[in-house]
């Protein structure tokens, strides 16, 4: 019996975010350099948005490139740049055919310009479907988003924009670059690693959390349905007892 089988249709996440961790360690795997597993990594990234389509997932948030990143060798990351505007330019149409709506977070003015431009040119392509949204996490970091949160919040509180009683979780998140997507219900990293790396952490307080030790270029559709099993079997309390729900 195949997981996705098992998986109740009435108890899916809303959203479910990625860290997608492995292409290098499987590139090794394969003696190949390290770009090969991120080319490979596309595929599973395609894979992953139809299966999670299929279940009526209506956010994707992928962690694709973080402010960290930079500091890898400049090979790697002029790589990355390329295989980033050449699978938006690839896709695209099929995105638009498929329903699915590209969205950003991230520093993204400060990535190359025909990345800038590719982006934003499929943003825009996309922008009226509704069957799924893909939110690509492009050089961000949450500690990078949520002190960009400070400094707009004390901004607008020095120009009497906003007063500080009440400044609230609500008021917070809507200076974060999520305002307008539900936090995730599901957080899924690969590769075996038990750590967020600064991803989304303001964002995933209740987030359900699955770690799997399978590496990205590998994730197909049956590890996510498993990951959706998993959040399945868990008793969501948000601070109460079980005898509250």
């Amino acid at each position: 019996m195949t997981a996705f089988s098992k998986i109740d249709l009435n108890n899916i996440p809303k959203h479910i975010a990625i860290i997608m961790d492995g292409n290098g360690r499987w590139a090794k795997k394969q003696n190949e350099l390290r770009l090969f597993g991120h080319s490979m990594g596309v595929d599973s990234v395609k894979e992953t948005i139809r299966a999670a389509q299929k279940i009526g997932v209506k956010y994707l948030t992928l962690y694709t490139f973080s402010t960290e990143n930079w500091n890898r060798p400049k090979e790697e990351v002029d790589g990355l740049m390329k295989i980033l505007v050449q699978s938006i330019s690839n896709e695209v149409v099929e995105m638009s055919e498929k329903g699915v709506r590209l969205l950003s977070i991230g520093n993204e003015i400060e990535l190359p310009d025909e990345a800038q431009a590719e982006l934003a040119s499929a943003m825009k392509k996309t922008e009226n479907n509704t069957d799924i949204n893909v939110v690509l996490a492009l050089n961000y970091s949450s500690r990078w988003e949520i002190n960009k949160a400070i400094k707009n919040i004390a901004k607008d509180v020095k120009e009497n924009k906003l007063e500080i009683e009440k400044i609230n979780d609500e008021i917070i998140s809507s200076y974060l670059t999520t305002k307008n997507i539900p936090d995730p219900e599901l957080l899924i990293r690969t590769s075996g690693e038990h750590r967020i790396s600064n991803f989304l952490l303001w964002q995933i307080a209740y987030t359900e959390l699955h770690f799997t030790e399978v590496l990205w270029p590998d994730f197909k559709d049956e590890d996510l349905y498993k990951a959706v099993l998993d959040f399945q079997s868990r008793e969501r309390r948000f601070g109460m007892t079980t005898e509250q729900l």
